[in-house]
């Protein structure tokens, strides 16, 4: 039986906390799931099953996240306060390893080839490949980060807001209708947040400091990536699904069935593929999402509680690290 996609063309369902999207006499929030939201989290996976293909680097720690830069060939893996830079082009040699100020909560490449790492406090820059170290002072605890149109933009969850840093520096500062501000994702011209005790995606106005209009994501969305579509590509863990919006305008444009607890994400911009881990399997699968619908390319077993999960566009091999212990799976399709 084929499996359900839903396309969404309908405008946004409100701005953040507008009462008006409610015909009862009280007020309504449109966006929550639940009038006492949780964030939803990876499920536990089970007791490793089939050998997972490819190559695995041992590696005891529990990792927190992954990424690759292309223009220094450099994987980047995060296990609390220790950051481990491979040479993408010759992962059986040791990685050099830096410590960090705090313990890393998320990686993300920017364009300059520097790695961008959240800590508690602080965001730090790395410089690739060699491993320079410079530290942003953030208040409260950074989640994600993502470069803007030469500023950084930083996702802040427990100041429920979007700090601006420029030169290292802080700009300004975004806060309205937000609960949580988990990640954060940019376009070029557009940005937006995910909020994941909200269920929802909201646009960003970087110019004016403000919130703009949101939309629900789902039931329990964790993470996203951007596609050269100028979209955001978001997993719903606790719904089953992957979600694509548009930015501007915002919309919903997909909604594809992903049973098996999708969490992790990444995005393969040269071959338009979603590489979505699924913890609840011990499982990866590759969506090409340019078309109507996502469709399937690729899905293997991997290594024990698969959260993080990154890609080298260039060769199109896929790195899946494990949460608890059980290494860094590096797979060529």
């Amino acid at each position: 039986m084929p499996r359900l996609v839903v396309l969404v063309a309908s405008t946004t369902l409100c701005a953040a906390f507008v009462a008006g999207c409610s015909s009862g006499d009280q007020p309504r929030d449109e966006l929550m799931v639940t009038d006492n939201p949780v964030a939803a989290t990876p499920a536990v996976s089970p007791a490793a099953g089939a050998t997972p293909p490819g190559t695995v680097l041992p590696l005891s720690a529990q990792v927190t996240a992954v990424a690759t830069d292309q223009s220094t060939r450099t994987l980047a893996v995060a296990a609390g306060t220790d950051l481990r830079l491979y040479d993408l082009d010759a992962l059986d040699k040791a990685p050099r390893s830096l410590t960090l100020p705090g313990t890393a909560d998320s990686l993300t490449t920017a364009g300059d080839g520097a790695l961008l790492v959240t800590v508690p406090g602080k965001v730090v820059r790395v410089a690739l490949p060699g491993g320079t170290l410079a530290e942003s002072p953030v208040d409260g605890s950074p989640a994600a980060a993502a470069d803007y149109q030469g500023d950084t933009l930083v996702a802040v969850r427990d100041r429920k807001q979007v700090t601006v840093l420029g030169d290292g520096q802080v700009r300004r500062v975004i806060t309205g209708s937000l609960l949580s501000a988990d990640q954060v994702f940019s376009t070029g011209q557009d940005a937006v947040v995910l909020d994941r005790l909200r269920n929802a995606v909201f646009q960003l106005n970087v110019t004016q400091g403000t919130v703009g209009e949101g939309l629900r994501a789902g039931q329990g969305s964790t993470n996203g990536v951007t596609d050269r579509w100028g979209r955001v590509l978001v997993t719903d863990t606790r719904g089953g699904a992957l979600l694509a919006f548009s930015i501007n305008p915002l919309l919903m444009r997909q909604r594809y069935p992903v049973p098996g607890s999708p969490y992790g994400i990444a995005y393969d911009t040269k071959r338009d593929l979603a590489w979505v881990t699924l913890t609840e399997t011990n499982e990866v699968v590759a969506y090409q999402v340019g078309g109507e619908e996502p469709v399937e390319r690729h899905r293997f077993p991997t290594v024990a509680q698969p959260n993080s999960v990154t890609v080298d566009p260039a060769t199109g091999r896929v790195v899946v690290a494990s949460a608890n212990g059980g290494g860094i799976q590096v797979v060529q399709p």
